[in-house]
C-alpha cells in the first residue's frame, strides 16, 4: 500500500493525464476544421497516448491497492489563430506536465516509495520523448511559418503517425 501523499498526488495526476487526452482532441478537432488532416491525425494519436498514460496510472494506483479518484476534467481550449500557436501550446503543456511529473518523482523519493519511484521512471523518459517531437515539429513549422508547400508536405507526413500501445505493467 502507497502513502496517502502518494495516492493523492498520483490521483492528481491521472486527472491531468486525461485533461492532456481532452486537450489534444479538441487540438485534432481544430485542425480538422482547418483541413489539416496530418495534423490532426498526429494530435488524435497523441490523445490515445495520454488516454493510455493515464491508464498507466489507474492501473497502477489499482495494483498497489489504491482507491481512484476520478475528478472533472476541465474544458480546453477549442480555437487557436493558427497551426503554429496549436504548437507552441502542445510544447508548453508537455513542459508543463514534466514538471508535475518530476514533482511526482520528488514525493516518491520523499515517502521512500520505491515501486512509485520505478513506475514514474517510465514517464519521466517519456516526457524527454514528448518535448522533443513538439519541439521538432514547431521548429519545421516556424521555418517556414506555418504556410505554403511545406506546410502541406509535412501534413501528410504526419498522416502517418499511428497509435503504438503501451505496456501498462
Amino acid at each position: 500500500m502507497m502513502t496517502e501523499r502518494m495516492l493523492n498526488a498520483l490521483n492528481k495526476q491521472l486527472n491531468e493525464e486525461l485533461y492532456s487526452a481532452y486537450l489534444y482532441l479538441s487540438m485534432s478537432a481544430w485542425c480538422e476544421s482547418k483541413n489539416l488532416k496530418g495534423f490532426a491525425n498526429w494530435l488524435r494519436v497523441q490523445y490515445q497516448e495520454e488516454t493510455a498514460h493515464a491508464l498507466k496510472i489507474f492501473d497502477y494506483i489499482l495494483e498497489r491497492g489504491g482507491k481512484i479518484n476520478l475528478e472533472k476534467i476541465d474544458e480546453p481550449s477549442q480555437s487557436w489563430d493558427d497551426i503554429i500557436h496549436v504548437f507552441e501550446d502542445v510544447l508548453k503543456h508537455e513542459k508543463r506536465i514534466t514538471e508535475l511529473i518530476n514533482e511526482l518523482v520528488e514525493i516518491a523519493i520523499e515517502e521512500k516509495d520505491f515501486a512509485s519511484q520505478n513506475m514514474l521512471q517510465w514517464f519521466v523518459n517519456e516526457q524527454v520523448e514528448e518535448e522533443a517531437n513538439a519541439s521538432l515539429i514547431l521548429e519545421q513549422l516556424k521555418s517556414f511559418e506555418g504556410k505554403g508547400a511545406p506546410l502541406f508536405f509535412m501534413d501528410n507526413e504526419l498522416k502517418k503517425r499511428v497509435f503504438t500501445p503501451i505496456d501498462n505493467q
